[in-house]
């Protein structure tokens, strides 16, 4: 720019000195023809002092657009926000001007966008639900790490890659292909196989633009979802198959009783004892139902209070004497050495937690078993032990023994007696004073439930 503007300042010289020449000669003037060797050095000398001044007009007027060019490469090559700094014309400088508020509008618009992204991103990350987006190749553009977790990938390496190749179960993909192909969003359910077996729900949109802009896949885990829906219908089922079975049997009774049964007294006194043992089989299934859901609901109004150990557990062993002597069993007590340990515990409960883990205990340990309670305390916690030498529990029923209505031994449970919701009961109540509980145990060797509880005043 600057030697163009230079040439261009040089050129009007010579053309005005040569305009100058030709007149002269034009004229055939003796004396302008005597001039002309003066003439010609003037003129020449003319030339060279205006190259001085076009030199310095050219550099003030290019210099300050080089500035502008320079600005121009800066900002296109990232630096928004740079200031260019012109010394020159008010044109100049008005250019100037105009060209530093459209930099730092930039700097300010691409500042927002990379906020926004990031905010963005950071929503992303922190969902439950995975999220992936494919462009139409499905390639992936932008995975999180929720959708890593449930897919089986490292979202850090999945970008540019296809969604086939780091998600690679067939049902998956299908449904991905499904949602691409079609114009509304598409929802479907997959069973996810690997090492952790998932339920999962898949919702695949289309992005806004033209047809073939990609997708959003949105992932959610439904595993929870499914197992308590399978525990709900469970529950149903146990429900009433355990309100049929006395109802069936009171019902079949009576019936025999208006057939003519009632008219043999042995035979009605039988028959009456099975209805009343039937109806308190059916009123304790009620009572610990409507236990249970107070618990689980929060409405028991649990009030913990320092209570004895060694009283509560001496009352459990009494209320329980009775059907241990009818089996020849031994209940044995064993208070910590130094000296009585007190609980911080709802009264009410405590006792139903004691007396379920007693009656279990009975109802497993065969004749002439051996029931043991102890207790200790360290810190600001209190440990109670059950332990029987009865018929045991598997390993795998272990793991179940706290759900409603799981029963380890089925057949024997059921002539056992009882409803299939003490475990579940215990554990719900120990939970909700604070404790925990838990069990190991042995085929053949006896079972061990082990409950921590808050100490009074540790």
């Amino acid at each position: 720019m600057f030697w163009r503007l230079f040439a261009t300042y040089l050129i009007l010289v010579f053309t005005a000195v040569g305009l100058v020449g030709v007149l002269v000669f034009r004229r055939h003037d003796t004396v302008l023809l005597e001039l002309a060797d003066d003439v010609a050095v003037a003129g020449a000398l003319v030339v060279v002092l205006a190259a001085v001044p076009a030199y310095v007009m050219a550099r003030r007027f290019a210099r300050p657009l080089g500035d502008l060019t320079t600005g121009a490469s800066r900002l296109a090559e990232g630096d928004l926000g740079h200031v260019i700094r012109v010394v020159g014309s008010r044109e100049h400088a008005g250019l100037a001007a105009a060209f530093n508020a459209m930099s730092g509008k930039l700097a300010a618009t691409f500042a927002q966008l990379a906020h926004d992204r990031e905010q963005l991103r950071a929503i992303l990350s922190g969902m439950v639900e995975g999220v992936v987006a494919i462009d139409p190749d499905q390639r992936v553009m932008f995975a999180n790490a929720r959708a890593g977790a449930l897919l089986e990938f490292d979202p850090g390496v999945a970008v540019g890659r296809r969604l086939w190749e780091v998600a690679r179960q067939r049902g998956f993909q299908e449904i991905v292909e499904k949602g691409l192909g079609g114009t509304a969003e598409h929802r479907d359910e997959l069973d996810w196989k690997g090492p952790v077996g998932r339920s999962l729900t898949v919702y695949v949109s289309r992005l806004p633009g033209p047809a073939a802009a990609g997708a959003v896949v949105v992932v959610h885990d439904t595993t929870e979802l499914r197992r308590l829906e399978r525990l709900r219908q469970d529950f149903v089922a146990n429900v009433s198959h355990e309100l049929k079975t006395p109802l069936a049997v009171i019902s079949s009774t009576v019936e025999a009783l208006l057939d003519g049964a009632a008219d043999d007294p042995d035979t009605c006194t039988a028959f009456l004892a099975r209805v009343g043992d039937e109806s308190a089989r059916l009123m304790d299934l009620i009572q610990d139902l409507l236990s249970l859901a107070r618990v689980e609901s929060g409405e028991l109004g649990l009030e913990p209070e320092p209570v004895p150990l060694d009283r509560a557990i001496a009352d459990c062993l009494e209320r329980h004497a009775h059907r241990a002597e009818a089996k020849t069993m031994t209940l044995v007590e064993k208070p910590p050495a130094d000296g009585p340990v007190a609980a911080l515990a709802d009264p009410g409960a405590l006792r139903q937690v004691l007396d379920n883990l007693v009656d279990n205990a009975i109802k497993y340990t065969p004749n002439g078993g051996r029931i043991t309670i102890r207790w200790s305390a360290a810190g600001g916690q209190v440990y109670l032990e059950v332990q029987d030498t009865g018929i045991g529990i598997s390993e795998a029923d272990q793991l179940r023994i706290f759900e409603r209505f799981y029963r380890a031994d089925k057949a024997r449970s059921r002539d056992a007696g009882g409803t299939g919701l003490g475990l579940a009961i215990v554990k719900h109540l120990v939970q909700a004073m604070r404790g925990t509980v838990r069990v190991s145990s042995k085929l053949g060797a006896g079972t061990t439930f082990r409950i921590t509880l808050p100490r009074a005043g540790g």
